[in-house]
């Protein structure tokens, strides 16, 4: 399983945005893409046919090394055996969640403003999910954007790697990664896309161009020795 730290793209499921096709469709493109790490999130879905359709895509990602993850449910999250769970700022708390899954599983955290990075949010979480980058329609709830400068503005304020979410496209994926983000979320990038495997492609490559361009800009402000 990799790590956080090592995320490029991550794909959010949603099956209103799918066009027609199952999330196992999806899923499949988006691994044959090369997608870092898949966050299971159906809304509208029973218990049942929630942990129905996770036992199919689990199999699929464990057979290509991919992280699952289970948005809110940590019921489910265990049903299933994925390798974390993905909470909001109205979900279990963060170290309660920690204490049921143990120090195995990932947790990730939504972040929504600069107070949500607690120390307990940090101490138990193995990302932050900084949402919304951008203002997204994909979920109604959300509050204001934090843009390019909240995310260099979280970078200053932790070491977790940083996931950036809403309204994350081709145009701005890299732009995101250069703020600071290590990871860019999207839900219709791929979703939504005519061809999701090669969507899958074109953003991992610009987030891959990101870090690239991020590690230059550190090297030229390091100290000499």
């Amino acid at each position: 399983m990799t790590p956080p730290s090592s995320w490029d793209v991550y794909l959010v499921t949603d099956r209103e945005f799918s066009r027609g096709r199952s999330t196992l469709e999806i899923v499949a493109a988006a691994v044959r893409g090369g997608i870092s790490v898949v966050q299971l999130r159906e809304k509208n879905l029973d218990t049942r046919e929630f942990y129905e359709e996770g036992l199919a895509i689990r199999e699929l990602l464990r057979k290509s090394g991919v992280p699952l993850i289970i948005n809110d449910r940590i019921d489910l999250a265990l049903a299933l055996d994925a390798d974390g769970v993905h909470l909001g700022q109205k979900d279990m708390p963060v170290t309660m969640a920690r204490r049921i899954l143990g120090p195995d599983r990932i947790i990730g955290l939504s972040v929504e403003v600069p107070d949500h990075i607690s120390y307990e949010a940090v101490a138990n979480s193995d990302y932050l999910a900084i949402s919304p980058v951008f203002q997204t329609d994909t979920k109604k709830d959300a509050g204001p954007a934090w843009g390019l400068d909240g995310i260099r503005k979280v970078r200053k304020m932790t070491k977790l790697p940083l996931v950036a979410i809403g309204s994350i496209k081709d145009a701005n994926a890299r732009a995101v990664v250069v703020a600071g983000a290590d990871c860019a979320a999207v839900i219709t990038a791929i979703t939504a896309a005519e061809d999701p495997e090669e969507a899958t492609r074109h953003l991992l490559a610009e987030v891959r161009a990101g870090k690239r361009l991020r590690g230059a800009d550190f090297s030229r402000h390091s100290p000499r020795h």
